[in-house]
């Protein structure tokens, strides 16, 4: 019966994010912002940049589809595809700017909607929350 209850709920509220991102990240999509995201963490750690074929372990999709993405990211500005100066078979995606700055907007936005949904309950029931949640991702 648990299962149930969790399927319905965690439906819910993916539908509700996914919903309320659609409508205000516009012209960026989640999946955009993702890649944005990526790109970001990959630099914050110090890994540099990194190739199309690195997303395929954080997108879930395939290379055609991530082809797609960088195409339309890279029209709207978001990123550039840049060749590596000693393999030139080696493409490298960098954010640009104004990918760097709708990554900001876009966490910003999501973020405050997430917290507008936790502030439903105390801080100490956001904290268990987490933690169970991390509990059944893991």
């Amino acid at each position: 019966m648990h299962a149930i209850e969790f399927a319905k709920l965690w439906s819910k509220i993916s539908k509700d994010l996914k919903l309320y991102l659609e409508t205000e990240l516009a012209p960026l999509t989640e999946g955009q912002l993702h890649v944005l995201e990526v790109l970001r963490e990959a630099e914050q750690k110090g890994q540099g940049h990194l190739k199309p074929s690195d997303l395929l372990e954080y997108l879930h999709t395939t290379p055609a589809a991530i082809t797609t993405l960088l195409d339309r990211m890279e029209k709207n500005e978001l990123i550039v595809r840049q060749r590596d100066e000693k393999d030139r078979r080696i493409v490298w995606i960098v954010p640009t700017e104004k990918g760097l700055a709708e990554h900001e907007r876009g966490l910003n936005i999501r973020n405050s909607f997430i917290d507008s949904q936790l502030d439903r309950i105390s801080a100490h029931n956001q904290q268990l929350l987490v933690f169970l949640l991390g509990k059944v991702a893991n």
